[in-house]
């Protein structure tokens, strides 16, 4: 079941650097959601918050009403996040297939001491996600690259497998980190079908931090726009592509001035 997200004023700081600073917004179950703000804008420091890569310096982050803010990547997982980063983080020298399993790890039942013994009911759910996987894989086209070495594949294809790994953990929230970032015009387009067939078949909410704004207009339902670390403004792509402060913030006050 799609997860609801919310932030009431988030602030991160580094000794004196104010990261962020009262971040704001609520994201709705089952919609797709964009991050976006010109470099140094602190989104992927945001990201990093809600992931529990970060402890924000002081606010609240919760997930479908659960306090998540300061919590490590293992607890977010059983509340159901999962994420991929600007740079696919892969065991290169692991097989494709290895790498996706390793989405599958926070289903299995049990702990360490039972998957160290293979216990049977361990055992027979190693085998269903290993399937899983598998069907993940072909689906998404890369059944034939299996048994191959991740280091193998293009970068555009290791942002896939990162994909498909980030879904077998069944998310209820998935973060996207700059999905497009370096991938061709038409590894874009594959993208964005793939993220618009996953909207339909299945229950998540999605948010994407990305610079591609023919991207985040072809999937978002609404986009909050960060400047410095603080919340500049929220609405549609649409909106915030027409929004004076937003295109004074891309380009800079002068050359805003002369566009208009």
């Amino acid at each position: 079941m799609a997860a609801s997200l919310s932030l009431k004023d988030v602030s991160l700081h580094f000794g004196g650097v104010k990261v962020l600073q009262d971040v704001s917004f609520d994201v709705e179950p089952g919609v797709i959601f964009g991050l976006v703000g010109p470099n140094g804008a602190g989104k992927t420091s945001l990201f990093n918050c809600i992931s529990g890569h970060y402890r924000p310096s002081s606010g609240s982050i919760s997930i479908d009403g659960t306090e998540a803010s300061g919590s490590p990547p293992a607890r977010l997982a059983r509340l159901g996040l999962a994420r991929t980063f600007q740079h696919p983080a892969l065991q290169l020298n692991a097989s494709v297939l290895q790498n996706v399993l390793l989405g599958g790890h926070t289903r299995l039942p049990g702990g360490p001491v039972s998957w160290a013994l293979r216990l049977p009911y361990t055992a027979r759910s190693e085998r269903a996600i290993r399937t899983e996987a598998l069907e993940l894989l072909d689906r998404a086209g890369l059944a034939w690259a299996a048994d191959l070495p991740a280091d193998e594949l293009s970068h555009g294809l290791h942002k896939g497998v990162e994909l498909w790994r980030a879904l077998l953990s069944r998310p209820a929230l998935l973060l996207l980190d700059e999905p497009a970032a370096g991938l061709s015009h038409g590894e874009v387009e594959q993208l964005i079908a793939t993220v618009k067939r996953l909207r339909t078949e299945q229950d998540i909410t999605i948010i994407i931090v990305e610079h591609h704004m023919g991207l985040i207009s072809a999937l978002t339902d609404r986009v909050v726009v960060l400047d410095h670390g603080r919340k500049l403004m929220s609405g549609t792509a649409a909106e915030a592509q027409s929004d004076p402060r937003v295109i004074e913030a891309y380009i800079g006050k002068d050359a805003a001035d002369d566009a208009a």
